[in-house]
This record gives C-alpha cells, structure tokens and sequence, in this order.
C-alpha cells in the first residue's frame, strides 16, 4: 500500500507542481485512513478491497474523533484524490469514496488588515540600507502590491520579474503560468534591491529572495518577517503572509476592481474562491454608509 501513496505523492509534487505543505497533509491523511483499514484484521489487504460501507466506518470514526467537519472535509478529498489516482493509472476500477458526501464546511469570512494600517506600516517602515532590511520590506511590498502566494514568492526567480514592462510572472498551483502588474514602489524597490544584492553575494543564485548567507529563502523565514511587521499596526492574533494575500484582494475590491479580475489576478480556479471578499466590501460600504449618511 505504501508503494502506492509513495507514487501519489511524488505525482503530486512532481507533475502537478504541489506545495510541500499541501503534501505533507495528503501524506498525514492517507497514513490515517491506512492506519484505520488495517484494524479491519487483515481482512483488507489492498486498495481495491476497499468498500463504501468501509468508508462510510471510517467516515463515523472521524466524527466520534471530534474532528471538525473541515477537518473531515480534507481527509475525505484527499483519500478520494488518491483513488481518483489509482484508476488513472489502472490499478483498480471503482472508487468506493464517489458517492460519500463531504460534509457542510461553514464559511469564514477572510481576515485582512485595513488599508490605512497597511499604508501606515510602508509609508513608516524605517530599514537600513543593508541587504535583509531592503528584502524584508520588498516582501510585504510585493505581498501587498500582487497578492502571491507564500511558496510563490519564495519560489520567484531573478528572471520572473520584468522591470521594463513592470510586471511579475508567477508560477502558481498545478504549475499554471500568471502575470501581475507591479506597483511603481514595488519597482523602485526591486531596483534598490538588485543593487545591493549584487553586492552583498560573490555567487549568483537564480532565486530572487536570499537569505543572508546566499541561499534560497525559506517559509519560516518570511513568515517571521511578516508577522513581525504586522505586529506594528494591527491586533490581529493572525499575521501571516496570506492575511496581506486577503488583503490585497480586499482593497481592490473596495476601489471597484472587477471580480473576474480579481480572480485572474489571485488565480483562483473558479469565481467562487474569490467571491468571499464580496462579504469584506459590503462591510466596508456600510461602515461609509454609517458615518457618512445623516439618517443612518
């Protein structure tokens, strides 16, 4: 059985270009639902002798666990992903998990940090002129001004980013291909930033963000830089870099950008991951509707 998922996950990071975090979930979910077959007492013996009356035990196992129906909501998907697997590579025919219902997820609306806070916190960011300072305040820049991805940002090469055209491109989920236009500050950063990067490595690296020592940046590294300058302006208990991604979709969409638009731009998949910003606006607009109008 281990040979099998071994094969799924290298499919996954390989071919569809799949986060290591994403594969570290699908690896944890699938050693689980291993884990809970093999209390069947040898019954089960492969994948294929799987049923949908098995499922549905494990399914119940999951709720009587306490398991949050997000929680479930992944386990289930990720299982199914895999069997979806299986039959495209012809090592069985059904999946027992087709018709097991995924479980009602209730909706969050996304955090962000206002626009004034952000604007605060770029307008005020006081950094020396030595390497980490000019990167850790093009990070929050570009994370701001494009709205990519963690692992997209650590993953930006020195060749993705046309400061002649003003543009970045960046390889996002399933390794789709997008351009993002940059802000005039995040140009005159990134050319700030070349100047001293130069100087600051003997060894070229193809990777755009370093870390002091040459090498390629890493997530926990930026998330600390952010959660860092975020603790400056705002009091949410979340900081992180996807929050300043909520964010930049929030004030595009509070200045009247487009929804499809928008949703190129983050590279959503399907309009309904980005229509949960429509939530933020409407409150932005009842807030300027409270103070500005006489009789609200």
């Amino acid at each position: 059985m281990q040979n099998y998922i071994n094969r799924f996950l290298n499919h996954l990071s390989v071919e569809k270009n799949v986060s290591n975090h994403t594969i570290t979930a699908y690896s944890k979910d699938l050693e689980q639902f291993v884990l809970f077959l093999s209390t069947f007492n040898n019954s089960i013996e492969s994948f294929s002798d799987v049923s949908p009356k098995v499922v549905r035990q494990w399914v119940v196992d999951l709720h009587e666990n306490e398991m949050t129906p997000r929680t479930i909501h992944r386990k289930i998907s990720s299982v199914r992903s895999f069997y979806k697997y299986l039959q495209r590579q012809q090592v069985l025919e059904d999946n027992p998990l087709l018709y097991i219902p995924l479980p009602k997820i209730p909706k969050k609306l996304p955090l962000f940090v206002r626009e004034s806070e952000m604007e605060a916190l770029l307008d005020s960011f006081d950094y020396d002129k030595d390497y980490p300072s000019i990167r850790n305040k093009l990070i929050i820049e570009l994370f701001y001004g494009t709205g990519i991805r963690l692992s997209e940002l650590v993953n930006l090469k020195v060749k993705d980013v046309d400061l002649q055209s003003k543009v970045v491109k960046v390889i996002g989920k399933g390794n789709k291909e997008r351009i993002i236009p940059l802000t005039n500050e995040s140009i005159r950063l990134l050319k700030e930033y070349n100047i001293i990067r130069e100087k600051s490595f003997t060894t070229k690296s193809e990777w755009l963000f370093l870390t002091n020592k040459g090498a390629k940046i890493y997530n926990k590294l930026v998330y600390r830089v952010v959660n860092t300058s975020l603790s400056r302006v705002t009091t949410l208990k979340k900081r992180s870099p996807h929050i300043l991604r909520h964010t930049y979709a929030t004030v595009l969409l509070n200045r009247g950008a487009d929804l499809n638009a928008i949703k190129e731009l983050l590279g959503h998949s399907n309009l309904n991951a980005t229509q949960i910003y429509t939530h933020n606006s409407i409150e932005e607009i009842n807030a300027i509707y409270k103070q500005a109008h006489p009789r609200a």
